[in-house]
């Protein structure tokens, strides 16, 4: 999303940065490291994944400083690599804005917490929503997932980073939802088609590169 330097009050990136340990702590714990390791398709699927997103995320628009617009593309990672990974490929991904000088490192956390963590969590968890449904039908993994659920991702990191700039005093509410946050819902569109083809497509022609879907559950 673009965070800069004093954007954050001390407590906030305090804050970001306990969040932010706290959940890529939890990531690195949850992944199968041997699994990973054994597996070759996996780890191109990884690293080819952080070297798209830290080229994409290069591109993007916006005028005032933390409200910058740019397709997440984490919910497609998510469902190929599951949260956890996703969360470790993006992160890379950062690193690649950081060093190109997109990005400033101090608000790594910060950034992180927002661009990467959050979308990645809540792609996964209508993942799991999805499978506890238990539908019969391909398509509700491609839409729920796939197109709805990038949609849902970004809105609520675009939702997450307008309370971090509220609350902490650099914009108003009003000037929010003048300048950000009613664009979201169109923000949101592209957000869902880019990942939801990318999804689809995936699931025609290589559906063992998403290891979030369970073939045996569609007819």
């Amino acid at each position: 999303m673009g965070m800069t330097e004093n954007l954050l009050s001390t407590g906030q990136w305090l804050t970001t940065l306990v969040l932010f340990l706290l959940i890529l702590i939890r990531a690195v714990r949850t992944i199968d490291w041997q699994a990973f390791r054994r597996d070759n398709a996996l780890q191109h699927s990884f690293f080819g994944a952080a070297v798209v997103l830290g080229f994409l995320w290069q591109m993007r628009a916006g005028i005032s400083p933390g409200l910058a617009i740019h397709v997440f593309g984490i919910t497609v990672i998510t469902l190929m690599l599951g949260w956890a990974l996703a969360v470790l490929s993006g992160l890379l991904a950062l690193l690649i804005t950081v060093i190109t000088g997109r990005e400033p490192l101090l608000m790594f956390a910060a950034n992180g917490l927002v661009t990467v963590m959050v979308p990645a969590l809540v792609s996964h968890g209508i993942m799991l929503w999805e499978r506890r449904r238990n539908f019969r039908n391909f398509f509700a993994y491609i839409f729920f997932c796939g197109f709805f659920g990038a949609g849902i991702s970004v809105a609520a990191a675009g939702t997450v980073m307008c309370l971090m700039l509220w609350s902490s005093g650099v914009y108003e509410f009003g000037e929010l939802v003048h300048e950000y946050i009613r664009y979201l819902p169109l923000f949101m569109i592209p957000e869902g088609f880019v990942n939801g083809t990318f999804v689809t497509g995936l699931m025609v022609f290589h559906p063992d590169r998403l290891t979030t879907l369970d073939q045996r559950r569609y007819r």
